[in-house]
């Protein structure tokens, strides 16, 4: 072991021990040097062990939050811009500046004048000491509104963030911000901006020798030419407001900057958050964590968004379209009803190419826009693009070889080896046959035929490919993505390189469908996963690559386990998916703030925070806001005929959800069969759980809806409208029949099984 990591693990092991003190052994979860040694997912199965499962609690301190970045400032940095907007601020997570630059390759597109902030007597710079800092915090627990407190020597000096919402400053980006402090007496603050030439005072802004304007400040403020500094002196209980610029831009975009304005402004904003967040589905659940991390995620999505381009990311060089990412990220605003905001968004992807994975990229350009038809129901659209689409499916239909396979392509984005690629076929493959139906659907029956067809026989070569591939040398059998012998176990999966890629891929054919959610394969590919390594929290597990990435070796991908765990909430393993949704929340984002990285050590950097990779990330939002969607409503193309037929509802909710007095409640979420309302209210004392329900008009095969109850308590019976209810399994109830409104009333034992 080298001292790097033996030095980490003493670290984590010091924290573990901390966290977990008042633990009674049997209780304490695995420390992280077990978990990282360990073929099993060690976290996960104790927190399955839990009486009621999996909880935020159990896995919040099992490591440290993730905290820093690659960057000279350290600390994570926060976007900021209004939604959609194309000019994208930032400010540093401990409070230090605004528009920080890190001038390297890998945070390319970075924009605007750097702002640092000090304070005090020893001008200290804000933040710098963690022990002083409270916050990044975010106004009502998710508005982009983004607040810090700061202890000195001499007082409190507290802050607050937010970007421009109106028109005219948007699209520059202006990012407004205000200092106040509470002492004993009055103290300096300090706005450096870092720009080669003297910026030239006009009243209350600071120009560019051009003209253009980058700052403006109220009448606190002072400036100095010599050093391209604001200062103040400011008394206890005042409040010093300044706005930047991000991208430079006319003088009179902001004639004036004081506490009025400011006020102003913010309320704008956070109206209009308020109201892009609460205007389409919305869940309510008895965790205000879990409500704060929807609406922030939510939010966070739009800011990565950039016109009509859902980016990767923001400020860095993830900050473009990529088609499996933005595609998850446009399917989890779709799936909680921004069905208008989608649309805008399909364009860009389905003109979105990379070389030499054309295949892949057509199969999920139309599973998306399959995944859209069924929820929008919007076929003119669908016509509308056709001259898109149609290409794609010429490309897959006209692209199989001899065998029926597609030609080689390579094995995923960052490994350009060409291969006879598992994953291209299995999604082509579910793109002709999902689609075929949405193409029947709008009219051009030939056409659907012709691909329902195709996809029948492609189908049975893929299996056969499958089979004549699978390694069972190994148990569990081992199923590549490299088809043909071209590609070995890997074992452990985070012992190499490409087992981390095998692990990323391999979650891609799983979510296919190309063999059914509850088969053979299926069984194989996800016990492969979980006796070698290859999960951590039910997130996936990679080895990280330190001379490219600024992470070790123990790393885990919190994006890539999305089709892994929706195949589990098809398979009703309700439990793991909530160690997933659990673990991501906890160890997955930003505490309080809800920020993503592409992947993030699993070890502490030092006690108090872990690195991660290029924040923010609209997939690692999309995959939190797909997984809560799945948690409470679900539509599943049970009879795997491509068309969703099963309605589920509250499968997979926490048991704590529905303890005495809780309540969870659903509004307008869409699904294939159409949208679902739904409010279920716990009244154990009263031995009973209420639930009144608006599903929808369109039959479906199969409605269904689960209450997973607390304490080892169980449905006895139940009424459907004043009429018994019938339970086909233990705590569900088939609602098969029913549209429109309905009240359940289901009695419920007491505790024990």
């Amino acid at each position: 072991m080298s001292k790097r990591a033996f030095r980490i693990l003493v670290c984590l092991a010091g924290v573990c021990s901390a966290c977990a003190a008042s633990a009674s052994p049997a209780r304490r979860p695995p420390a992280y040097s077990q978990a990282a040694s360990a073929l099993r997912d060690v976290w996960a199965e104790k927190a399955l062990a839990q009486k009621d499962g999996p909880t935020f609690s159990f896995f919040r301190d099992l490591t440290a939050p993730l905290r820093y970045v690659d960057t000279s400032f350290h600390y994570y940095p926060i976007a900021l811009s209004a939604p959609a907007a194309p000019v994208k601020a930032r400010v540093v997570s401990n409070g230090s500046a605004i528009n920080a630059l890190v001038r390297q390759p890998n945070w390319a597109g970075e924009k605007g004048i750097p702002a640092t902030l000090r304070v005090g007597y020893h001008r200290e710079i804000y933040g710098q000491d963690p022990r002083s800092l409270q916050g990044p915090h975010y106004a009502e627990g998710y508005l982009p509104i983004v607040r810090f407190s700061y202890k000195t020597p001499e007082g409190r000096f507290a802050q607050e963030v937010f970007a421009a919402t109106a028109p005219g400053l948007a699209g520059s980006g202006v990012v407004l911000a205000q200092i106040s402090y509470q002492g004993s007496a009055g103290q300096k603050i300090e706005v450096q901006l870092e720009h080669p030439e003297s910026l030239i005072e006009h009243g209350r802004s600071l120009t560019l020798p051009d003209g253009r304007a980058v700052a403006w400040f109220d009448s606190s403020w002072e400036f100095n030419k010599y050093r391209n500094a604001l200062s103040a002196w400011v008394k206890p209980g005042q409040r010093c407001t300044f706005a930047l610029a991000t991208e430079p831009t006319e003088p009179s975009a902001l004639p004036a900057v004081d506490v009025a304005v400011y006020e102003d402004l913010r309320q704008k904003a956070a109206a209009l958050w308020s109201s892009l967040v609460a205007s389409k589905m919305t869940v309510s659940v008895p965790e205000p964590l879990v409500n704060n991390a929807w609406r922030s995620l939510i939010v966070g999505s739009y800011v990565c968004l950039n016109g009509d381009e859902i980016r990767y990311s923001a400020g860095n060089q993830y900050a473009k379209l990529y088609e499996s990412e933005g595609g998850d990220a446009a399917r989890s605003l779709m799936e909680w009803g921004r069905e208008e905001d989608t649309r805008r968004m399909i364009p860009p992807l389905l003109d979105f190419t990379r070389k030499n994975m054309e295949y892949y990229q057509a199969a999920l350009k139309l599973n998306l826009l399959a995944r859209f038809y069924w929820l929008s129901r919007d076929a003119d659209f669908v016509r509308q693009m056709r001259p898109r689409w149609e290409k794609e499916v010429n490309r897959i239909l006209d692209g199989r070889t001899e065998n029926g396979m597609l030609p080689r392509e390579k094995y995923c984005g960052d490994i350009d080896t060409m291969v006879y690629s598992l994953n291209s076929n299995a999604n082509c493959w579910r793109a002709l046959r999902d689609f075929s139906v949405v193409v029947n659907d709008i009219g051009d029956a030939e056409l659907a035929q012709k691909m329902r067809a195709e996809a029948d026989v492609y189908r049975r070569i893929i299996l056969d490919a499958v089979d004549r591939s699978i390694d069972r040398s190994v148990s569990p059998p081992f199923i590549p993505v490299a088809l043909f012998g071209e590609e070995k176990p890997y074992r452990p999966i985070t012992g190499s390189y490409m087992g981390g890629y095998w692990n990323l891929m391999i979650q891609f054919v799983l979510g296919s469908g190309v063999f059914a959610y509850d088969s053979k394969y299926a069984d194989d590919i996800i016990a492969y996963d979980r006796e070698n390594g290859g999960l951590c929290m039910n997130l996936l597990r990679t080895r990280g690559n330190t001379r490219t990435f600024w992470v070790g070796d123990s790393k885990i991908n919190d994006l890539s386990p999305l089709r892994h765990n929706l195949t589990l909430l098809q398979r009703d393993e309700a439990d793991r998916v909530l160690a997933a949704f659990y673990g991501k929340l906890a160890q997955g984002m930003t505490r309080d703030t809800f920020i993503s990285g592409e992947g993030a050590d699993i070890a502490p950097l030092d006690e108090r925070g872990r690195l991660f990779y290029l924040p923010p990330n609209s997939a690692g939002n999309g995959h939190f806001l797909l997984l809560l969607r799945n948690l409470v409503v679900q539509d599943w193309d049970m009879d795997d005929d491509g068309q969703p037929d099963t309605l589920r509802l509250l499968f997979a909710t926490p048991r704590q959800w529905l303890e005495d007095g809780q309540q969870i409640s659903v509004r307008e979420a869409p699904t294939a069969l159409g949208p679902v309302t739904l409010t279920a209210r716990s009244q154990i004392a009263r031995a009973r759980v209420k639930v009144d329900v608006v599903l929808p008009s369109r039959a479906a095969r199969r409605t269904l809806l689960k209450l997973r109850l607390p304490g080892g308590r169980r449905v006895l019976s139940a009424t459907v409208n004043g009429r018994p209810a019938r339970l086909p399994s233990p705590d569900v109830l088939d609602l098969t029949g029913l549209a429109g409104r309905a009240q359940i009333i289901a009695q419920v034992s007491g505790k024990g099984r």
